[in-house]
């Protein structure tokens, strides 16, 4: 009796290790977000404005389709909402190029651009996985001056979408 007690115990602690490391939750898989102009994730990720826990994870500002918000109504990223924080505003002209860096290649099936939340521009990829790298050449129209463009990548396999604010003076 002594000897199987002694036998589960060191079985026990044996195996505490391996079941803790394989419960242990894994890391947010990476994803996307746009570099150039500079978005607010990126402006965060590069130190140029304070900001919390997105400056680690610019790629994870991941939400339900549909919303036209800056933090993909996630609360840990609130800080890409605050329109006071002093962003840096990109100057742009009537027609601008933005970079996105993909580092989650999902199926997608649109990406939009939104000017003070209002649709410019929709980029449709039919389920197709985007390079590690991504450009869209985006007009927009009659819009001048100081904005804020929502940029968002709806994933084909999933209810979500990525999304980004970057702040730009179109002239």
């Amino acid at each position: 009796m002594h000897k199987r007690r002694k036998l589960a115990a060191l079985l026990g602690a044996g195996l505490a290790p391996v079941l803790v490391i394989g419960l242990a939750p894994s890391p947010a898989s990476a994803h996307g977000w746009v570099t150039n102009p500079a978005s607010r994730q990126e402006q965060c990720a590069r130190g140029v404005v304070k900001c919390g826990e997105i400056k680690w994870e610019p790629q994870s500002v991941e939400g339900p389709k549909g919303l036209k918000d800056c933090a993909g109504g996630n609360a840990r990223f609130s800080d890409l909402n605050d329109d006071s924080k002093g962003w840096k505003v990109s100057n742009v002209g009537r027609t601008t190029t933005f970079n996105w860096r993909i580092t989650a290649r999902h199926a997608t099936t649109t990406w939009q651009y939104f000017v003070d939340g209002q649709k410019v521009a929709e980029f449709n990829d039919h389920g197709q996985r985007p390079p590690e790298t991504l450009s869209h050449n985006v007009n927009f129209g009659s819009f001048t001056g100081k904005h804020k463009v929502l940029a968002v990548w709806n994933i084909a396999d999933t209810a979500n979408a990525f999304y980004a604010c970057i702040d730009v003076n179109i002239g």
